[in-house]
């Protein structure tokens, strides 16, 4: 069963969902982080949407113009045709900016026969609170809202207005469009600046695609989740969106609803090393100047999370107005985490400069910034390595030794070394190698459980984590040292349900958890092709794939049981794991795939 049956479209300032009927039931103007002016997602009767209804007589199939993000819903009878290729507008232009407007073109396509639909269209403005009045003027539609904030959009379209806004039967003769938007136009468009808009932005993403390396197993996949995750990228600051949504929640009917509209440093790091092993620059420098223009100061403290526009307060509050995907309330919005301690972000970003500096070293405009911010990450590092935190799960109980937190201040220091050789700064490398060695000693010494036969989730725990497996992705240990094959093992018998990984199994500040973290199944086979059981990881990969929507997308989570689609959509974490993990079984020969489907 997976509910979570939808398209995203986006031009780097919004996105939207779109189901794979053809409705829109998620989209926020002008940002993606601005009020919904669709939401249904959120709530089945009130929430607005913008649809096509066709009669029984139709078939509706879905699927991605490929290589882009436009994507089409074909509606077809046998006889009677039409498609809704849907995108929102981006290109370049020709005075080095890019043209990425807070609007969302329906460019509906007749492909044969007498087809007819009604559109369906009921914006609710500003998550659906108060009243949306919509009224039809002579060159647009256009709906407001002004009982609390006041709000406006505005629909252009070549069909009858009246008849859009009623729901009257249309007869499609020829193509037609529909586009709605934040603001209102100042030239009228028509048919031909649609088709105009469609074709270059078509260009624009078979370009960026076009730089994109491709690969013999997994390409399309791989190719689908490079373009999710530069859907949730924000052009204006370089931030990185964890995903698209709020409050798709963990499980259906429980509480764990969560705003993940933001900047999570991890998650949008982990993005940027994966998007520069693809060979995409300009998204890596735009996020490192997002993190340079957050520290002005030598001393300050990251926060683990940041609005897309750098906001550092995140009042989290709930909108009780909404019934909550499927009834699982509360919708919020906002996020209480962005005031918890999380060391980890440390090295997760040290990582990445490390990674720009390595790849681009001969191409980075702001090397005299990069280190002086690693250099305050190796003393803010040195300050608080031995203090616990949230850790990488934002437990919202008390602070812990976390494994996973301790193995990123050792990468901190780890990759600021390699970092100061490769810019030539040496006179602190004796230091800081100290550091390191005294991180290194005190995590083999107190992460081991010999007991468990691994490292544990926590210092003086007996309880397993996923995230240790990332270990050795980090370089703190060697795929084949007995102690992380050990690990890796224990990993597997405990926290292994079908094919899926519990994130970890000791009840949390909710209970325990009843679906998969998806990134932890891909960290878990990434770990199996690194030990060197290959056959196993490639077969684990491919039911793991399968479990993905109608047009390879991924959510946050899993159910156990019904592999059902769970939590924020989509994700840009599982989708940089698949990413990671789809390159590394490409080189699993087609031998080895044939002996896992038999054994």
């Amino acid at each position: 069963m997976n509910n979570l049956h939808y398209g995203i479209i986006g031009n780097c300032q919004s996105a939207a969902l779109i189901s794979k009927t053809g409705s829109i039931d998620w989209c926020c103007l002008p940002k993606f982080d601005s009020a919904s002016v669709f939401a249904k997602i959120l709530d089945d009767e009130i929430g607005g949407h913008f649809g096509f209804i066709v009669d029984e007589s139709y078939t509706v199939n879905q699927s991605y113009i490929p290589d882009t993000a436009i994507l089409v819903t074909a509606f077809s009878n046998g006889i009677d045709a039409f498609e809704v290729h849907d995108f929102m507008p981006r290109y370049y232009k020709q005075n080095n900016t890019y043209h990425y407007p807070p609007e969302i073109i329906r460019y509906v396509k007749y492909v044969s026969g007498n087809p007819s639909f009604k559109i369906d269209y009921n914006p609710k403005l500003e998550y659906a609170k108060g009243e949306t009045v919509t009224y039809i003027k002579h060159d647009f539609i256009v709906s407001l809202n002004d009982e609390e904030t006041y709000d406006t959009l505005f629909l252009y379209t070549d069909l009858n207005k009246a008849a859009v806004v009623n729901g009257d039967v249309i007869e499609l003769k020829e193509d037609c469009f529909l586009m709605f938007g934040y603001n209102e136009k100042l030239f009228l468009p028509d048919l031909k600046f649609a088709y105009l808009q469609y074709e270059r932005t078509k260009v624009y993403w078979l370009n960026w695609m076009q730089r994109t390396p491709t690969y013999k197993r997994y390409n399309d996949y791989i190719s689908r989740s490079a373009i999710t995750l530069k859907l949730l990228s924000f052009d204006k600051t370089g931030a990185v969106l964890a995903a698209a949504t709020t409050s798709l929640p963990e499980t259906i009917g429980e509480v764990r609803n969560w705003d993940y509209r933001f900047c999570w440093i991890r998650d949008a790091s982990m993005v940027i090393k994966v998007m520069s092993h693809l060979g995409h620059k300009n998204i890596a420098r735009r996020y490192l100047n997002f993190i340079i223009d957050l520290m002005p100061d030598k001393d300050e403290k990251l926060q683990i999370m940041y609005g897309i526009d750098r906001e550092k307060n995140l009042t989290e509050i709930t909108l009780d107005h909404l019934s909550g995907y499927h009834g699982s309330k509360p919708v919020r919005i906002g996020n209480a985490a962005y005031k918890q301690r999380q060391n980890d972000i440390y090295g997760i970003l040290m990582d990445v400069i490390y990674q720009l500096v390595a790849n681009f070293k001969n191409d980075i405009d702001n090397g005299e910034e990069i280190w002086t911010i690693t250099k305050g990450i190796v003393w803010v590092v040195n300050k608080h390595w031995q203090e616990p935190d949230k850790g990488i799960w934002e437990f919202r109980e008390e602070d812990r030794h976390f494994t996973f937190s301790k193995v990123l201040c050792w990468t901190a220091i780890d990759k600021a070394i390699k970092v100061a050789r490769l810019l030539g700064k040496t006179g602190k490398l004796a230091k800081w190698q100290l550091i390191e060695e005294a991180i290194r000693t005190d995590i083999m010494t107190k992460a081991w459980n010999p007991d468990v036969k691994a490292f544990t989730q926590a210092y003086d725990s007996n309880e397993l984590d996923a995230s240790v497996l990332l270990m050795e992705s980090y370089g703190f240990i060697d795929a084949k040292h007995p102690k992380f094959i050990s690990t890796v093992k224990a990993i597997e018998r405990n926290l292994c349900n079908d094919g899926l990984l519990y994130r970890y199994k000791n009840k949390d500040d909710f209970g325990l958890p009843s679906s998969s973290f998806t990134i932890c199944t891909f960290w878990f086979i990434n770990s199996l092709y690194k030990i060197g059981e290959r056959k196993k990881a490639a077969k684990m990969f491919d039911q793991l794939l399968s479990y993905s929507n109608h047009l390879g997308l991924f959510s946050e989570d899993i159910d156990f049981k019904t592999k059902r689609l769970l939590g924020n959509f989509p994700q840009a974490y599982s989708h940089l794991a698949l990413i990671e993990t789809a390159i590394n079984l490409s080189n699993v020969t087609e031998e080895e795939k044939v002996k896992s489907r038999i054994s």
